[in-house]
């Protein structure tokens, strides 16, 4: 018999995970790497930092891969360097002290829900904008103290890392999150087991595990549907941010909603507030209202409390942006619903529709969360108009400026975004009460104390630490990618630090327009090789992986960028993430913002820009409409001169281009040679800093939430619920009557004949006899008037209120005195409304009837 040269059978391999013992005198870092206070307090990264520079580089600044991969020999000789032990018992102790610090009840407490989270870079919960905020809103009401929980996902793949090929073309790779080592904690129920959520879907349940980020002093909670109770089907929910398909999306959005709000139901939470930023949150007001059907209240009654309590935060400035849902696919979901509230399918949908009785209209999550909340803002001034003339149809009666949409400018959080060469001097000049008083611009401007050497010598430490980040992290990236090694390290060796540096970074979407620095290339290219004036450009952000054109547009930029004139002075950085958002905020000289009117909803990271003294060059739309101050930076106009987007694009890269070459670059380069930088410029980045930032701080934010709309709501809130929800009641009863009479109710007797002969100067008076159908004074009237210019946007000229002047029964008698104050053609008309001093605003309750 011959001998077989191999005989083996198949390992039974066993899953063994070896835990990292610290040793006791270490015990608390592991209480400290899972609460990410440390994200956003530079003493903290320091120290981990100190326990193992290469290591804390290589699990990209996360702290519990750091403990997890650090010898046992390494944590022994920690023990012994008393430096590295006192910086230890600093951090902890400063830590322990913030935390015990208990919330403010004086405030209204908030349930906050977003898809996305942007805290730290090791936690890949978020893909751009909407996270960035949420993770700065949530780590300021931990600053600030208030009482507020988050609902979120945790995403198996998060969003996706960047990568480009040698031509140019965007990568998109996704990397699995191993959650064992993410600064997250499993939430376990009473027993001691991980606390499961069954959501229901259809006819069955989606099974969710609970983890929960330590933000400082506030729970972030994120769902997860990776697991084993769940089919192949719904595993895959929390896999992806904006991932998969149309039944995807709304499944996710079911998770969000409903999932989040029966995670808070299981956890025993409950808030005076819920907050759902964006639409994507909106069914978390349908678990609300079942909740409260469930409990013996009806329908009406029971959306009372839901939208006294809601409030709903857009991001979006086009219809086009937001969530819309096929009814049959919505139906297949959520075709339980109404039964569950005792509301028929179609008022159900309709809730989520512009207009209730269209079938052929798809269910919108904004209209739906619009429906459910009192409250609705947007996120700068100017979209706050936006947003008022996109929902104006919701309520058909009014025009867009009287709409109660109001708005809350975007800010961002300060310690995460100030480096901390910023932060040191600030704390060294600024009053000691600065970091509890962010918004007092009279703070600020002790900047104008800081001698102009100290401005010069921190932005160009800043330089230097992002060149020295660029070379670090893209060498290996480069030489990988792009071919040529002696290409890579020519382009490396031509950035220059003393160079004039503009950053344009953020989502590659084409109303961004960063073409528009490649209009003319040939005045580009002078503009970048001038020799005694040089100029660089680093580009950076990440397309959506289903928009073409946005990753059409960074294979444009890249192939610029290659060509021998640019090289080196253009540079696309691959992998937008918050680590090199935080370099690039703070180390270039300008930060540049070209979108198409008005689609900016507000933009934050030329608000981060501001507080490293990075200045601005925008057009004139979102946040920079109001933060914009002559000699604190440029402005492309508010208004278009074209409406040919291709004209407006050539004339808006014709004047960057001549503010580069004859204000901003001239300034930047007139530097005094004993002093080596310029006096004027550091001028502008003092005002910029002064009279900017204070501004837009995310302290600022939250302090406006509360004060415009959380205090608000609240208290009416605690005046619709007392005495068993009598109030809620009796307002959903006066509503049910007055909608059942509403067609009923008609003029008997009037007297317009002063819409023939009005004339500035004279008083005339307008007369309505209406009959109320035993109302009882439930009726307002009011004329309305508009412009009736051809050439202008129909827009309110005013509205006057008539007064009650009689009342015989049912038959009520209004009067409206009125002298015309400019001729001119207009056009009037009477509006009657339901009046009822208990209602917060006219939309709460919109029937609107126009009289003859």
């Amino acid at each position: 018999m011959k001998i077989k040269a191999d005989y083996s059978n198949s390992p039974s391999w066993k899953e063994v995970i070896v835990k990292s013992r610290l040793p006791e005198q270490l015990a608390c870092l592991d209480e400290l790497a899972h609460n990410m206070w440390w994200a956003w307090n530079y003493d903290a990264r320091n120290m981990w930092k100190s326990l193992d520079e290469d290591l804390y580089e290589k699990v990209g600044h996360n702290p519990v891969a750091l403990l997890e991969r650090l010898s046992y020999e390494r944590k022994e000789a920690i023990v012994k360097d008393k430096a590295v032990m006192k910086k230890v018992k600093d951090v902890y102790a400063r830590f322990k002290e913030y935390m015990n610090v208990k919330p403010d009840k004086s405030r209204p407490s908030v349930a906050y829900f977003c898809m996305e989270y942007g805290i730290n870079q090791s936690l890949k919960i978020y893909s751009g904008g909407l996270g960035m905020l949420a993770g700065d809103y949530v780590k300021e009401a931990s600053d600030s103290n208030v009482d507020m929980c988050a609902i979120g996902f945790l995403y198996r793949m998060g969003y996706f890392r960047q990568s480009l090929s040698m031509d140019g073309q965007q990568i998109a790779n996704y990397d699995a999150q191993n959650f064992n080592s993410l600064p997250i904690v499993r939430q376990l129920d009473k027993d001691g087991n991980p606390m499961v959520v069954d959501v229901p879907y259809m006819n069955y349940q989606v099974h969710a595990y609970v983890w929960c980020v330590n933000v400082g002093r506030v729970k972030l909670y994120l769902l997860d549907t990776d697991n084993e109770m769940n089919s192949e089907f719904d595993k895959p929910i929390t896999h992806a941010l904006y991932g998969g398909d149309w039944e995807n999306r709304l499944k996710q959005e079911i998770l969000l909603g409903i999932g989040g709000m029966l995670t808070l139901k299981k956890l025993g939470i409950k808030k005076d507030i819920s907050h759902c930023n964006e639409g994507h949150a909106a069914l978390c007001n349908l678990q609300r209202l079942c909740d409260y059907v469930q409990e013996g209240m009806t329908f009406n009654q029971a959306l009372e409390l839901v939208r006294a309590s809601g409030l709903y935060t857009c991001h979006t400035p086009v219809p086009a942006g937001h969530d819309y849902f096929d009814a049959d696919l919505f139906g297949k979901y959520m075709g339980g619903y109404p039964q569950m509230l005792g509301i028929t399918w179609d008022e159900f949908i309709g809730m989520g529709r512009v207009n209730p009785d269209d079938h052929g209209e798809k269910f919108s999550m904004s209209t739906f969360a619009i429906n459910t909340c009192q409250e609705v803002n947007g996120v700068s001034k100017l979209h706050g108009w936006v947003s008022q003339k996109m929902f104006a149809p919701i309520w058909k009666g009014y025009y867009p400026e009287e709409n109660a949409v109001g708005y809350v400018t975007n800010g961002v959080h300060f310690p995460t975004w100030t480096a901390t060469e910023w932060r040191k001097l600030y704390d060294k000049y600024f009053d000691k009460n600065f970091m509890s008083d962010q918004s007092n611009e009279d703070i600020w401007h002790a900047i104008y104390d800081v001698p102009d050497a100290e401005i010069w010598s921190t932005r160009m430490a800043l330089k230097e630490k992002l060149i020295k980040y660029i070379r670090e992290k893209f060498t290996e990236m480069w030489l990988k990618n792009q071919g040529d090694p002696s290409r890579v390290v020519s382009l490396l060796e031509r950035i220059n630090p003393n160079a004039l540096m503009i950053g344009f970074c953020r989502r590659f979407a084409t109303y961004k327009r960063a073409h528009l620095l490649f209009t003319d290339l040939d005045r580009l290219s002078k503009i970048v090789n001038n020799p005694e004036r040089p100029v660089l450009f680093f580009f950076s952000g990440k397309a959506h992986p289903a928009d073409g054109a946005g990753q059409g547009l960074i294979k444009k930029i890249f192939e610029i960028s290659q060509r021998p004139e640019f090289l080196g002075k253009i540079i696309f950085l691959e992998d937008y993430d918050m680590q090199l958002a935080r370099r690039l905020v703070s180390g270039v000289d300008i930060w540049m913002n070209t979108p198409t009117r008005p689609l900016e909803a507000s933009g934050t990271s030329g608000e981060k820009a501001e507080m490293n003294g990075v200045v601005n060059l925008s057009v004139l739309d979102g946040w920079w409409v109001e933060g914009y101050r002559k000699g604190a930076g440029w402005a492309l106009p508010q208004k278009r001169t074209y409406q040919n987007q291709g004209y407006q694009d050539q004339l808006d890269a014709a004047t960057i281009y001549s503010l580069l070459e004859n204000e901003i670059i001239p300034l930047y380069y007139n530097k005094d040679k004993k002093k080596g930088y310029s006096a004027g410029w550091i001028k502008v980045v003092k005002n910029s800093i002064a009279t900017i930032a204070p501004h837009y701080t995310m302290k600022r934010q939250l302090d406006d939430y509360y004060n415009k709309f959380y205090i608000k709501e609240a208290k009416r809130f605690k005046e619709l619920s007392a005495n068993n929800n009598q109030l809620a009641k009796e307002i959903a009863s006066w509503k049910e009557t007055v909608a059942e009479r509403w067609d009923a109710i008609k003029v008997v007797d009037k007297d317009d004949t002063a819409f023939s002969v009005s004339e500035t100067g004279l008083e005339f008076a307008l007369r309505y006899t209406i009959d109320e159908q035993g109302l009882n004074d439930a009726i307002g009237l009011e004329l309305v008037t508009i412009n009736n210019e051809p050439e202008e946007e129909i827009s309110i000229h005013t509205v006057r209120p008539f007064k009650l002047i009689k009342q015989e029964g049912n038959l009520y008698t209004f009067e409206c005195k009125f002298i015309p104050d400019h001729a001119g053609p207009y056009k009037c008309c009477v509006r009657m409304f339901p009046k009822n001093d208990k209602l917060p605003h006219r939309q709460d309750f919109a029937y609107v009837k126009w009289l003859d």
